[in-house]
């Protein structure tokens, strides 16, 4: 059965008729939206992302989940697809999130949101004005909620401590003192994660703002 399908495929796919109706549809309205969604992806990456992360580990992954899936709803956008394909298609990115243990939920957020401006931009229905006014709000949005433009942005570090005595509810002003003094951070909240009595040694969670560091 499975070998049928596939064969079917194959013929299809080599059915001069469907690749010619296929290039066809690589015209110029595919290149200018690909040319704007890559350009927005840059500006978020690599003016939002980068100077607030310095982290480089993810421009690839970003880039190219972006265009994967720019290509891939472009194409399938082109035959019938119910609205429960297109979410079934999301569906199975997100799934990612459970798989990876290494990516944090920051970084996490900004590989959904290039792959929605992918999505945004090769089946949205519009202008290129409108195109790429809707990738600026979604820019100015990751801008707007991820600086201290009008929220403080927290730091949150785990630390660990080795005098476990000083977890006691009783010197938790004192480990705060002591916490500042050795870290020269501006903690104004911890908290107690994982104690090995075995080593003496507690993993604390320590909370600080960006802006008071500067």
């Amino acid at each position: 059965m499975l070998y049928h399908i596939l064969l079917d495929a194959a013929n299809e796919a080599l059915d001069p008729a469907v690749t010619s109706m296929f290039f066809d549809k690589l015209n110029e309205k595919f290149f200018v939206r690909l040319l704007i969604d890559l350009v927005a992806v840059f500006c978020l990456i690599r003016l939002i992302y980068y100077p607030l992360y310095k982290n480089k580990e993810f421009f690839f992954t970003f880039f190219m989940f972006n265009i994967i899936i720019y290509l891939l709803t472009y194409v399938l956008n082109k035959v019938d697809m119910s609205t429960g394909a297109a979410f079934g298609l999301f569906a199975v990115f997100s799934l990612l999130r459970y798989r990876t243990e290494d990516i944090t939920p920051k970084d996490m957020t900004y590989l959904f949101t290039v792959i929605a401006m992918g999505l945004i931009g090769s089946v949205m229905k519009g202008t290129y004005f409108e195109m790429a006014l809707v990738e600026c709000i979604i820019i100015g949005a990751v801008y707007a909620l991820d600086s201290n433009l009008f929220l403080r942005k927290e730091i949150i570090k785990n630390i660990q401590y080795e005098n476990i005595d000083m977890i006691k509810p009783e010197h938790h002003a004192d480990l705060l003192e002591d916490l500042k003094k050795r870290t020269g951070l501006s903690i104004h909240k911890i908290t107690i994660g994982k104690v090995d009595f075995l080593r003496d040694t507690a993993i604390i969670k320590i909370y600080y703002y960006e802006d008071l560091q500067k």
